[in-house]
């Protein structure tokens, strides 16, 4: 599987939970990706499953965001799972989040 198909899955694993965070918290919020890096470590075949598991962190990013007015900068993780359950990449995102007025 093309690396950029990769990137595009573990991007949606990880703006996909700040999304829902943001709608749970009934605020308007902007949020952007500011950088990214991979790692692969085994050819990816088949399907590929991507995770990210940090919600309790953007829970707590987002509610100093909400509380404070400012921009906060976190790195998420989604990694990708073959059907053998074998990680085949990891990226981290550095995303930016923002509370609207």
């Amino acid at each position: 599987m093309f690396w950029a198909v990769q990137g595009m899955a573990a991007e949606l694993a990880t703006g996909a939970l700040i999304i829902m965070k943001i709608k749970q918290s009934n605020k308007k919020v902007s949020m952007l990706v500011v950088k990214n890096e991979a790692q692969f470590f085994k050819k990816a075949k088949g399907r590929i499953t991507f995770q990210c598991t940090q919600g309790k962190a953007i829970d707590s990013i987002l509610q100093n965001a909400i509380e404070t007015g400012e921009g906060y900068s976190f790195t998420l993780t989604a990694e990708g799972r073959d059907e053998a359950n074998d990680v085949v990449s990891t990226f981290n995102f550095m995303w930016s989040i923002k509370c609207k007025s």
